[in-house]
């Protein structure tokens, strides 16, 4: 299936933000001082997870 333009530019700005949470989240676990971080990071991982799922297919 072929993917419009909008749609790789999504996935493009979506890789971007996700590696950008990773180091966050890799952060938050090594300095555990804001409680909920680390949940709330995971969270938005799974989000933008599932949102590049449903743009793939």
């Amino acid at each position: 299936m072929a993917m419009d333009k909008k749609s790789k530019k999504r996935l493009e700005v979506i890789r971007k933000k996700l590696e950008k949470l990773q180091l966050q989240l890799n952060g938050a676990k090594q300095q555990n001082d804001e409680p909920g971080e680390v949940e709330r990071l995971e969270q938005e991982i799974e989000v933008l997870k599932a949102e590049v799922a449903s743009l793939k297919g």
